[in-house]
């Protein structure tokens, strides 16, 4: 387990270029299950999609010399991209035949796999595509609970769901690096246990200014860099 959070001043999710500009880049794939009949749920891909992130990092594999570990190791030194591509049928088979893990919601699958080179993905995830993953939810979904985790989205920003399951991804991660031990510990054994929510307008400068981790996106898809996409609002954090 990596107990040294990435300072706010180097965060890997800012647009400014830094250090990090000149390690080779990695990217973390998640693959999300859409199949034609049977779409997931909008919100649940994204909560599905975040909790796959931290899963993947408290994994034993993705430690001290587990088999991921460089992988990862090499990945957050870089850029910390989150790439999401769609899978049905066929493809989503060949996806599971790939080192990764499965993690599921209500309605949603979404399969992580340890970083890969930038331009070098597994054929298997480079044929996917990375468009055509716009979900919605049938029934808005009920409110967060206010004493467990909720990753805010700023609600002026319209991202599709791919998008924004990358976004949670990073909030997720940079609450992850700021818990303590216990903390980490404490949350991976009750399942990681998470909201993703829009936020009210009129709260969103107050989420943004209070402490909380922020992810500022670097801008290489849909949205301006620099933009505020998601606030980590984790009890422990406040």
């Amino acid at each position: 387990m990596n107990s040294d959070p990435t300072p706010a001043t180097d965060s890997p999710f800012r647009s400014e270029r830094s250090a990090r500009d000149q390690a080779p880049q990695f990217v973390l794939p998640l693959v999300v299950r859409i199949e034609k009949s049977a779409p997931p749920a909008r919100t649940d891909a994204l909560e599905t999609a975040a909790r796959a992130v931290l899963v993947i990092l408290s994994d034993e594999r993705s430690a001290g010399e587990g088999e991921w570990a460089q992988a990862m190791r090499d990945w957050q030194d870089a850029r910390i991209r989150k790439v999401v591509r769609r899978a049905r049928g066929a493809e989503w088979r060949r996806a599971e035949g790939l080192p990764g893990i499965t993690v599921t919601g209500k309605s949603a699958e979404v399969r992580v796999f340890p970083p890969v080179p930038l331009d070098g993905w597994p054929k298997e995830l480079a044929k996917l595509q990375v468009s055509g993953t716009d979900l919605d939810d049938p029934e808005p979904p009920v409110a967060a609970d206010p004493a467990a985790p909720v990753l805010w989205l700023n609600p002026e920003l319209d991202m599709s769901a791919g998008k924004a399951m990358a976004q949670t991804g990073h909030a997720a991660q940079l609450a992850w690096w700021e818990l303590s031990d216990e903390e980490r510990a404490a949350w991976r054994d009750a399942g990681f246990p998470l909201a993703v929510r829009s936020a009210a307008p009129g709260r969103w400068r107050e989420l943004t200014g209070g402490g909380l981790p922020v992810v500022r996106d670097a801008g290489f898809t849909e949205i301006a860099p620099g933009s505020c996409t998601v606030v980590a609002d984790h009890p422990a954090l406040r």
